[in-house]
């Protein structure tokens, strides 16, 4: 019973995080969780290690699977700028520019209902303790209570200046509420009264009640931390701060500085847990936006410079557990749905769920089954598909050969290029060469004997961008580059290999896109830029003549059957025929740089560094 009891935790574990991880797929199309989701399941899940056998015509990732679930859940799409969000056990109330709050569904992220009402942007929001009302401060100068069980105003409380930027309310259900105006008022919710006024010497930009004791709280004002009490007496010195959050039991509380991070216990000032700015590389009184306690006091959240950093405060060393960004959008508030749940939103009017977690290593980069991990970051890889292997370089100079059907290590070499960047590699006649761009120079290198092969001195010392060997080891290529954006001139270079001659230059002309690689075909290369639309390519095949520019090229990639289309701007494999989604990447993923077919894997290379090899064989129609 006891083991059985285990087995069904283990299922319904990974259940919730597949769905949960998979939300917007699965509910586009429900047949998606066995070609999109179930596929991915980390090689540690319960998931992964007993339905594979059970799943016929999906794809098989070969390389790439994630070790352990991943960070976010799902994301929700408003239509409207978002700047805050308050959190209570399956609600959540998203506030913005547009003066309207959106209610939402913390487990479907299905929009309730809309609380309509404001004139102005929502600059704050509350929940009270049991959830039955929210309050409300905005750019219109007043504050509002709502009734949540019928969405209507209750009150609305009028009398600051300014724009409102924070709201607290009391256990004994006072209201706090600070403002540009340089004022707190402390209002009675019942009769709608203001009782007390405190004037401050500028923004009053957060004010905190103890979610346990009625006569204090907290404000933050021109980077002070004050202490007061319900009749606006100062109860204690100030002292340095931009955000302030109680812990749910009101024992502890938590403040950001320019200089650090600390949790104290309210009683007695002690501090409990110490987290250097260093550790975030930020300012964080010019980038600190906010910061929170998980509904169990063990974590403590902070959004700084737009990146939500997590941390386990429960030993005497804060432990970092998670650090989530938005990929679209700069992140503006944050707050806990549960233990382990964080919710984001960001200026794109996108709300982002995350899942908290142990930390570990870069899921997509790490190899379990191989007999040689992956430590470091993929500086290259390429796919030779006639040779039937994959081979990378790596930040620490190592050059490793892939089996494309296993996905296993064929063989490592150790080369002195580490943290030079750009760089490639390619199989030639038996031998592992490797190429980089460093300081004017191009260096040719036998990876396997671990000997120089050729130098290639006088190149323009122009900013490399790009760096590529025709596949038949003729040439080598170079993608150049000045200016700044928007404005950014390009061209590229073409060497002997074999003399270090020039054998051709071609002006790009100037782009407002960021540059982005080339792909090499014998003797074409092409120029992707970023986003991507089509790609340029010239042939640079007979030496001594100026480069023929080439027909453009469409970022869909057909598998060499000529039945499924890949679309590298979007991630998905199409049906060619009926233009139907066959496969959707999993977002985790980000979208693709280079991709690759052979007869039945797909190889893909990501902006940031990552690998991935998908076996199609039992999909793909012969």
């Amino acid at each position: 019973m006891l083991i059985q009891a285990g087995v069904l935790c283990k299922w319904t574990n990974d259940t919730q995080r597949l769905l949960l991880e998979h939300f917007d797929t699965i509910n586009n199309s429900p047949s998606c969780i066995y070609h999109n989701a179930l596929p991915f399941s980390p090689s540690s899940s319960w998931l992964h290690k007993h339905y594979p056998a059970e799943l016929l015509q999906v794809v098989k990732v070969v390389k790439g699977l994630p070790a352990e679930w991943g960070k976010c859940s799902h994301k929700v799409l408003l239509n409207h700028m978002e700047q805050n969000l308050s959190c209570w056990n399956n609600t959540i109330a998203v506030g913005g520019y547009s003066g309207v709050i959106t209610i939402l569904d913390v487990i479907t992220g299905n929009q309730v209902t809309v609380l309509s009402g404001h004139t102005g942007m929502v600059q704050t929001l509350t929940f009270a303790p049991d959830g039955k009302s929210l309050i409300s401060g905005s750019n219109d100068k007043t504050v509002k209570l709502w009734d949540m069980q019928t969405g209507g105003i209750v009150k609305t409380f009028s009398g600051h200046t300014s724009a409102v930027l924070s709201v607290s309310l009391s256990p004994s259900s006072t209201i706090a509420s600070g403002s540009e105006d340089m004022s707190i008022h402390l209002w009675d919710s019942q009769t709608g009264e203001c009782h007390c006024v405190i004037e401050q010497q500028g923004f009053v930009t957060h004010v905190c009640f103890s979610p346990t004791n009625p006569q204090h709280f907290l404000s933050v004002c021109d980077d002070k931390v004050w202490q007061w009490d319900i009749n606006g007496h100062q109860v204690g010195p100030t002292s340095n701060g931009s955000h302030i959050a109680f812990s749910p039991d009101g024992t502890q509380f938590v403040v950001c500085t320019g200089t650090a991070v600390t949790v104290q216990n309210f009683n007695s000032g002690v501090t409990v847990a110490y987290i250097p700015t260093v550790w975030m590389n930020l300012d964080m009184d010019k980038n600190t936006r906010y910061c929170c306690f998980s509904p169990d006091g063990r974590l403590v959240a902070v959004l700084a410079g737009g990146t939500s950093y997590v941390w386990d405060i429960t030993s005497s060393e804060p432990c970092l557990i998670g650090r989530f960004s938005q990929i679209t959008s700069k992140t503006t508030s944050l707050a806990f749905s549960s233990p382990s749940s964080l919710i984001s939103v960001s200026y794109s009017g996108s709300v982002q769920f995350w899942q908290i977690g142990t930390p570990s290593t870069n899921p997509v980069m790490t190899d379990l089954e191989s007999t040689y991990p992956i430590l470091f970051q993929i500086r290259s890889a390429t796919m030779q598909a006639r040779d039937g292997i994959i081979i990378t370089s790596d930040s620490n100079g190592m050059v490793k050969t892939w089996d494309i059907p296993t996905g296993l290590c064929k063989a490592f070499f150790q080369t002195p290029v580490k943290d030079i960047f750009p760089r490639d590699v390619q199989l030639i006649d038996g031998r592992v060469i490797l190429s980089w761009y460093a300081d004017g120079k191009i260096n040719i290198w036998d990876a396997m004997k671990g000997e120089p092969l050729l130098t290639i001195d006088g190149v323009e010392s122009q900013h490399c961008q790009n760096f590529k060997i025709s596949e038949d080891g003729s040439r080598v290529f170079s993608l150049m580059s000045e200016g700044s954006y928007p404005r950014i001139k390009m061209w590229i270079h073409a060497w002997s290999i074999q003399t270090g001659e020039p054998m051709g230059r071609v002006d790009c002309g100037s782009t407002m896109s960021i540059p982005g690689y080339l792909t090499v075909d014998s003797s074409q290369v092409w120029l992707w830029t970023h986003p991507i639309i089509n790609a340029r390519g010239w042939d640079f095949g007979i030496s001594g003549l100026s480069p023929i520019e080439l027909p453009s090229r469409s970022p869909e990639m057909l598998h060499p059957s000529g039945v499924v289309l890949w679309n590298t701007d979007l991630s998905q494999l199409k049906d060619k025929a009926t233009g139907g989604v066959v496969f959707q990447l999993p977002e985790r993923y980000g979208k693709p740089w280079e991709v690759q077919w052979n007869d039945q894997c797909l190889f893909v290379h990501f902006e940031y560094i990552k690998v991935l090899i998908l076996d199609f064989s039992h999909m793909l129609l012969k």
